[in-house]
């Protein structure tokens, strides 16, 4: 008994090819992840799953092949599925549509375009990467600051600011322990030759002591 008998739309050589050519273009791009990633949120297990989706679509496409009913069946099996962990970069999210991408094409045996497009926009990410397109120049910091409900501690803030920063914008206002505390979420550009430390300094001074977080680089951070 051979696969053509159980099938009868794909042989042993079209199995093999599948999983291994899907294998080899999904570990590539997992490797170029790896080797373009900046930030700490690095994760083994999320670049392991990049290989494991592509070889897995590239069966589901070799199982469907062009049987209507068949697809209709794995769309429903799939729609129970549910994903509770959070995207942690946006990036990450391009690299799961281009291990899917590359796992539909090497399934729908699409050899030659699977791994042409492989290698372009692996291509094209490294290049990012290596000449850092896109990059914004313009340096802004997420300023942070607690204040007591009660007073006009906003308009303190803002003369402070002001001395300190080319500009400056309000981007939230948050309450903590039950009221208790008022969170202040600021978007500054700092002056030439200023400090964080001054920042904090001279926010501590009008805020009653309470905490006072600057956070750079904050398209990176959770505000």
């Amino acid at each position: 008994m051979n696969l053509q008998d159980l099938s009868g739309t794909f042989s042993v050589f079209d199995v093999a090819m599948t999983l291994a050519l899907s294998f080899v273009l999904s570990f590539a791009i997992g490797w170029v992840y790896k080797r373009t990633h900046k930030n700490v949120s690095y994760s083994q297990s999320y670049v392991q799953t990049l290989v494991i989706i592509g070889m897995v679509v590239a069966v589901i496409m070799l199982v469907v092949g062009s049987n209507i009913a068949r697809a209709f069946a794995l769309v429903g099996a799939l729609s129970v599925v549910r994903f509770r962990n959070a995207i942690k970069e946006t990036r990450d999210v391009g690299f799961i549509f281009l291990v899917m991408a590359v796992g539909m094409a090497v399934g729908t045996r699409f050899y030659v375009l699977a791994a042409v497009a492989t290698v372009f926009i692996l291509l094209i990410t490294f290049l990012m990467q290596r000449f850092n397109w896109f990059h914004l120049d313009i340096q802004r910091q997420v300023v942070k600051v607690q204040v007591p409900p009660e007073g006009d501690y906003q308009s303190d803030i803002t003369d402070a600011l002001v001395g300190l920063t080319l500009e400056f914008e309000l981007v939230s206002v948050e309450t903590m322990r039950g009221g208790a505390l008022t969170e202040l979420f600021y978007s500054v550009r700092l002056k030439k030759g200023v400090e964080t430390s001054q920042v904090i300094e001279a926010l501590s001074a009008v805020n009653s002591g309470q905490k006072v977080s600057v956070l750079t680089g904050y398209d990176q951070s959770d505000m």
